[in-house]
């Protein structure tokens, strides 16, 4: 069986196209339901953190870092700080436990 890679490159096109019209063409008015709406609210923050989580543990030297990194972003933006001073503080704690840890 011979693979042709158009084939794919067409069918993953279709697909594609298919989820973002799909919903376009077949709702039409708004949605009501209050769990559906809240599903739908709360999508693009799962996917963003779906795509940032690994990324965070992998991207550094060490696990550890990422990890550490992570906690303390996590406490200063529980704290109210700013975005900038949250991503200032997981930069600092990224280079200080690779500087220590990284021979």
């Amino acid at each position: 069986m011979e693979h042709n890679i158009y084939i794919y490159i067409a069918v993953m096109a279709i697909v594609t196209y298919a989820i973002r019209v799909l919903p376009l063409t077949l709702i039409r008015k708004e949605i009501k339901n209050p769990f559906i709406r809240s599903f739908l609210y709360y999508v693009p923050y799962t996917t963003l953190a779906v795509m940032t989580f690994p990324a965070i543990l992998q991207e550094t030297q060490t696990p550890a870092a990422g990890a550490l990194a992570l906690g303390v972003g996590v406490a200063t933006a529980w704290r109210g700080m700013s975005l900038f001073h949250v991503a200032c503080c997981c930069c600092a704690v990224v280079f200080i436990v690779e500087f220590i840890m990284v021979p």
